[in-house]
């Protein structure tokens, strides 16, 4: 891809996308599964100064009884929880997420790479077979955004 096409592609991903689904394919078997139920809740963001953070939820993620939560409780906060932010480089056909915070310190300094589908109101991306943070099974992931809109805009 000419720079000039991964210019607009840079372009096309600023701003702040709504996760619409996370799947993923687990490779030994071919089973489809849902990351964080059928209706997570996330948002990726992308700056002009080339910064990127990423928050997911899981559908049904518990509520704590109080503002403090038990041991049990945090560990279900965790465990349904999904995020890293760190700068970002846009390439052919993917972005690479080089991550210098995670929800998961093992994260630290790796780089993510998203193979990008998208246009100026969807977002798709795949990853390269890799072990699932989930799970730890070999899989592929497939996430689905839609464009955030300001109603200011």
């Amino acid at each position: 891809m000419e720079m000039n096409a991964v210019s607009q592609l840079a372009t096309l991903l600023l701003g702040s996308w709504r996760m619409i689904s996370w799947t993923y394919e687990v490779l030994v078997s071919g089973e489809v599964r849902d990351a964080f139920g059928k209706n997570p809740r996330g948002v990726i963001t992308y700056a002009a100064d080339g910064r990127m953070m990423v928050l997911v939820l899981n559908e049904d993620r518990i509520r704590p009884n109080d503002l403090v939560p038990t041991p049990e409780e945090k560990i279900g906060l965790y465990d349904s929880m999904f995020a890293y932010a760190g700068t970002y480089t846009v390439e052919d056909d993917r972005v690479i997420h080089h991550i210098d915070m995670s929800w998961n310190a093992t994260w630290e300094g790796t780089q993510q790479v998203r193979f990008i589908d998208t246009d100026s109101r969807m977002l798709t991306y795949k990853s390269p077979p890799a072990k699932s943070p989930l799970d730890g099974r070999d899989c592929i992931h497939t996430v689905r955004f839609e464009k955030i809109v300001s109603p200011h805009h």
